[in-house]
């Protein structure tokens, strides 16, 4: 470990724990590796010219009659669910919200700094025994309520490393480094208060890498005396490959399964991805392309009708809406738009939905609580139209706009610019905004540029409008920001996005890209 010393980190890197994480590391590490090398097959199929179908390979899996177990008394309701980062504000208000569940997340709401990580793992050491509190600047105190909400935790995707940690010369999965400080720590504390070890699991891709999950699931329960299944693993499908695998992903976490959700953000970064070699697939504004879009209507038709034949939960996505303060208006609006989107997921035959802002708790439960009478919808049969590769697949029309290509423009500056400064989860025009819209936007600026693609006024979308508008936005967040440190950040954020646009290869994931570039900022409510 090479990262700086803080408070308390003695007591979560402990020997014990980091030989643990090695055991991890030498066990599982190499497997890791060689499946993210095996990535890119789904995209050079599209590439080819060719539709991408279900694995051959698998059909007995999806045509088999398995189910999963069921769940735990604490996750049979989980019909909101409210996410966030890991810091010890975030942690006690959002376990106090009145959510049926709080994702902690390490993951596209956090920004990975060394301190911001530790730190994390300490505060949800302290929320899991309930000795967590803490007292704002101004004076005001926080303590968990008597009732909180099921504690699940994120961990990083397969596809990071975390530099401060090495074993064998090789940094650490990011992955299992997250997973595996807090299972050692906390999972039997978590099963001796009723409740138990839960995760989300972000970016799969293909359901080994679901296995190995599972693997990792086994020996880690294994090593510390846990008992087989205690670990219970929600899958976000939030990349396109795995929307053509979702019977399988649940089929190989076995025992762990507890059911899948619908990352539509992320999904609609990754589709952008799969299409990235075809010229004739250029998406129209982010604005437009909503749920009631086809192709993300059939993908999440495809994830009721699959987790409820499994008996497993299908859970709703993230509407990015927050409150508006002194503008009641506006905030009327955004509530409108969070109602109608929460109808269309429980009428859907979404189990739960996601929240970012404390606020839209109590919204989205009254329509939960109105719409579903039961904990969850998981045995009440829907029949859909049959959902297949070519509904998956269908790249939606529509224009691209002047105000499309400023709104990514500024959203992927301002939200990179804060992730370097160690805040990953940023209210941008009154939308909260994380890594995964940030991607979005980033991509979609790179699909423009690199395939010719016009605005509805018949401009050319060229690496000079892109630059001019990158050059608005920072000029104007310059005039804003309080400090030369905030400007300088500004301006690193601003050089990142220009190269990850203009070269000829799409950047997998500009966090991965970014990360060489991120200091190590405190714990943001620290």
């Amino acid at each position: 470990m090479d990262g700086p010393s803080g408070p308390r980190f003695t007591e979560i890197l402990t020997p014990e724990a980091l030989d643990f994480l090695g055991s991890l590391h030498a066990r599982f590490d190499a497997r890791r590796r060689s499946l993210l090398a095996a990535r890119g097959a789904f995209r050079e199929t599209i590439a080819a010219g060719r539709l991408p179908d279900f694995p051959p390979e698998t059909r007995s899996v999806r045509e088999g009659s398995w189910t999963v177990p069921p769940p735990p008394a604490d996750l049979e309701d989980r019909r909101v669910e409210i996410t966030g980062p890991v810091d010890r504000k975030m942690i006690i208000n959002a376990l106090n919200s009145g959510a049926r569940v709080y994702m902690a997340d390490f993951e596209d709401a956090h920004s990975p700094t060394w301190t911001a990580t530790v730190t994390g793992q300490v505060n949800l050491w302290d929320a899991v025994r309930r000795r967590i509190s803490y007292e704002s600047p101004d004076g005001r105190a926080y303590r968990l309520a008597d009732r909180t909400a099921t504690l699940l935790v994120r961990p990083r995707g397969w596809h990071l490393e975390e530099r401060h940690a090495r074993a064998d010369g090789l940094a650490l999965s990011a992955s299992l480094f997250d997973f595996g400080l807090y299972f050692f720590h906390n999972a039997r504390e978590l099963l001796s208060r009723g409740t138990g070890p839960y995760f989300y699991l972000p970016k799969i891709e293909h359901y080994l890498e679901a296995r190995l999950w599972n693997d990792v699931f086994r020996a880690s329960e294994a090593a510390l005396g846990v008992p087989r299944g205690a670990i219970r693993a929600t899958v976000l499908i939030e990349t396109l490959p795995a929307a053509f695998q979702m019977d399988e992903i649940l089929y190989e976490l076995r025992e762990h399964s507890a059911g899948l959700n619908c990352g539509r953000w992320d999904y609609l970064f990754s589709f952008i991805k799969q299409f990235r070699d075809d010229p004739t697939s250029r998406f129209p504004d982010r604005a437009r392309l909503t749920m009631d879009t086809g192709f993300l209507t059939a993908y999440s038709h495809l994830l009721v009708q699959t987790c409820h034949r499994r008996g497993a939960h299908a859970m709703g996505g993230m509407a990015a809406q927050i409150p508006i303060k002194g503008d009641p208006v506006a905030n009327a609006e955004a509530i409108a738009k969070v109602v109608a989107d929460k109808e269309r997921e429980v009428r859907a035959g979404h189990d739960g939905t996601w929240v970012a802002h404390p606020g839209l708790v109590p919204i989205a439960a009254a329509v939960f609580d109105r719409e579903m009478r039961g904990p969850n919808q998981i045995h009440i049969p829907r029949s859909f139209p049959p959902i297949g590769p070519a509904e998956l697949l269908a790249v939606p029309p529509g224009p691209i706009t002047a105000d499309g290509v400023h709104r990514n423009a500024r959203v992927a500056l301002l939200y990179l610019t804060a992730w370097l400064g160690g805040n990953g989860c940023v209210p941008i025009d009154h939308l909260m905004e994380d890594a995964a819209t940030a991607e979005i936007a980033r991509t979609q600026l790179w699909q423009w540029v690199h395939h010719g693609a016009r605005l509805e006024d018949g401009r050319p979308i060229d690496v000079a409008l892109v630059h001019a508008e990158l050059a608005r936005e920072l000029e104007r967040h310059r005039a804003e920001a309080e400090t030369e440190a905030e400007r300088a950040t500004a301006e690193t954020a601003a050089a990142l996005l220009e190269e990850v646009i203009t070269r000829p290869a799409l950047e997998e994931f500009i966090t991965r890209y970014a990360y060489p570039s991120l200091g190590d900022a405190p714990e943001s409510g620290a």
